[in-house]
C-alpha cells in the first residue's frame, strides 16, 4: 500500500473515531441526568452508562471474530447499523419515560462502541511497523475533536425536543453513527491471507506472556479508573452547585485531556519505551486522585478530571502498542478480543458501582478507591520495564 494510501486510510479511521467518541462525550454528558430523570430509585442512575460499557464487553469478541471472517470496513458498517439503532430506541425511551427500553437502547449503543474500538487496532494494519505506534496515537488524537464538539452538542440538542428534555441527544447520537457508516465505508483495509490466519498458539500460552498480562492490566485500570470517576462527575459537580454549564466544561477539559495527547503520543512512545509511557500515565492518575480528594471546587474539579484525561491517554495508548507485540495476524482476533472483553467488563462493573458509590459513601471514597489499583499497574509496568532491560532480546511476536 503507498504512502498516501496508508495516510488517507489513516484520516478516515480518525475521523470515524472522532465521531463515535463525540457520541459517547454527549452520551456521558447527559445520561446520568436522564437516568436521574426517569429512575425511581436514584442509586441506580448510573446504571444505563453500565449498560453501555456492558453492551460494549458483549460486543467485542462477536466483533473481533466477524471482522476476521467479513473484513474490519464491513464490520465497522455493521456496528454503525446497530448504533443508529440503539440511538433511535433510547430517544424513544425518553418520549415514552420508560428507564428500561433507556438501558435497552444504550446498550445496544454499547455494542456499536465494541465495533468501532477496533478503530485503533485496524490503523496499524494499514502503516509500516515503524508507525505502528503513531498510527494507533493518530486515530486516538480524533478525540480531540469529539472534546470540542461534544458537550456543545450535548447542549444544543438537550432541548431539541422541547417537551421531552435531552431526547435530542440520543437523536444527535444515531446522526453521528449514520455519519460512521458512510465514512467507513470507504475506507481500504486490506484482509490477511487464508494462509496468514491458519495456525497460531493457544490462548492460554500467549496469555502468560508478561507483556499479555501488562497490557491488558494497563487497558483494564486506565479504562476502569477513568469511567468509576467520569461517570459521576456530572452528579457530583451538581450537588455542589457548579451546574450543567459546568459540568460539560470539566467534561471537555476531560476528553481534550484524553486526546490531545494522542498527537505526540506515539512519538513519546519511540523516544522513550512503551512501558515508561504507561508509567507516566499511572502516575498522573496518581496525581488527579490527589487533586480530587483535595476539595471540590470548580477548579479542582477541572483539574483533576484534566490529569485523569491525560494519564488514561499514556496508560491507554500505551497498553494498546503494548498488545500488539505480543501476537501474530493468525492470533490477532481472539488475543484482541479477550483483550477489549476484560476492558470494556470492568468498565461496565465500574459504571455501575460508581452511581451507588456515590450515592451512598461520597465523592471521596471514589477516589480513595481508585488508588490501589493504580499502584499496581505502575508496580507491574516499571517491573516489566526492568525485566525487559535485564533482557533486551525481548520483541513483538512475529507478524
Amino acid at each position: 500500500m503507498n504512502g498516501t494510501r496508508w495516510r488517507l486510510n489513516v484520516g478516515l479511521l480518525s475521523g470515524c473515531f472522532a465521531l463515535v467518541i463525540t457520541g459517547n462525550v454527549l452520551l456521558v454528558t447527559v445520561t446520568a441526568l436522564v437516568g436521574q430523570q426517569l429512575a425511581d430509585d436514584k442509586s441506580l442512575v448510573t446504571l444505563p452508562a453500565a449498560f453501555m460499557w456492558l453492551g460494549t464487553a458483549a460486543g467485542t469478541m462477536p466483533a473481533s471474530f466477524l471482522m476476521r471472517r467479513i473484513g474490519r470496513r464491513a464490520g465497522f458498517v455493521v456496528g454503525a447499523v446497530i448504533g443508529m439503532a440503539g440511538a433511535a430506541l433510547a430517544a424513544q425511551a425518553v418520549y415514552v419515560e420508560s428507564f428500561a427500553l433507556l438501558c435497552f437502547g444504550i446498550a445496544l449503543i454499547g455494542v456499536y462502541n465494541g465495533f468501532s474500538y477496533y478503530l485503533r487496532f485496524a490503523a496499524p494494519e494499514v502503516v509500516p511497523d515503524a508507525f505502528r505506534g503513531r498510527a494507533i496515537s493518530l486515530v486516538l488524537a480524533g478525540g480531540v475533536v469529539a472534546a470540542l464538539l461534544g458537550p456543545w452538542l450535548a447542549e444544543a440538542s438537550r432541548d431539541l425536543v422541547a417537551s421531552h428534555t435531552f431526547m435530542g441527544a440520543f437523536l444527535a447520537i444515531g446522526g453521528l453513527a449514520a455519519a460512521v457508516l458512510v465514512m467507513a465505508a470507504f475506507v481500504d483495509i486490506p484482509k490477511p491471507s487464508a494462509q496468514a490466519l491458519r495456525g497460531g498458539r493457544p490462548l492460554s500460552e500467549i496469555a502468560r506472556q508478561p507483556m499479555f498480562v501488562v497490557a491488558v492490566l494497563g487497558g483494564v485500570v486506565s479504562y476502569g479508573v477513568m469511567i468509576l470517576l467520569m461517570t459521576v462527575t456530572p452528579l457530583a459537580m451538581v450537588e455542589n452547585a457548579h451546574g450543567f454549564g459546568a459540568a460539560a466544561l470539566v467534561i471537555q477539559w476531560h476528553v481534550l485531556g484524553m486526546y490531545a495527547p494522542s498527537f505526540f503520543t506515539g512519538h513519546l512512545i519511540r523516544r522513550f519505551g512503551v512501558l515508561m509511557v504507561m508509567a507516566w500515565g499511572a502516575v498522573l492518575i496518581v496525581a488527579c486522585l490527589g487533586v480530587a480528594l483535595a476539595g471540590q471546587a470548580m477548579v479542582q474539579f477541572w483539574l483533576a478530571l484534566t490529569l485523569l484525561g491525560v494519564g488514561w491517554s499514556f496508560l491507554y495508548i500505551g497498553a494498546t502498542t503494548l498488545l500488539t507485540e505480543v501476537h501474530t495476524v493468525a492470533e490477532r482476533a481472539k488475543t484482541q478480543g479477550v483483550n477489549e472483553f476484560v476492558i470494556f467488563g470492568v468498565a461496565g462493573l465500574c459504571s455501575y458501582l460508581s452511581g451507588s458509590l456515590h450515592h451512598y459513601f461520597g465523592w471521596d471514597m471514589l477516589n480513595l478507591l481508585a488508588l490501589p489499583p493504580v499502584l499496581i499497574v505502575l508496580a507491574a509496568t516499571l517491573w516489566l520495564a526492568l525485566r525487559r532491560r535485564a533482557a533486551p532480546g525481548v520483541s513483538r511476536a512475529a507478524d
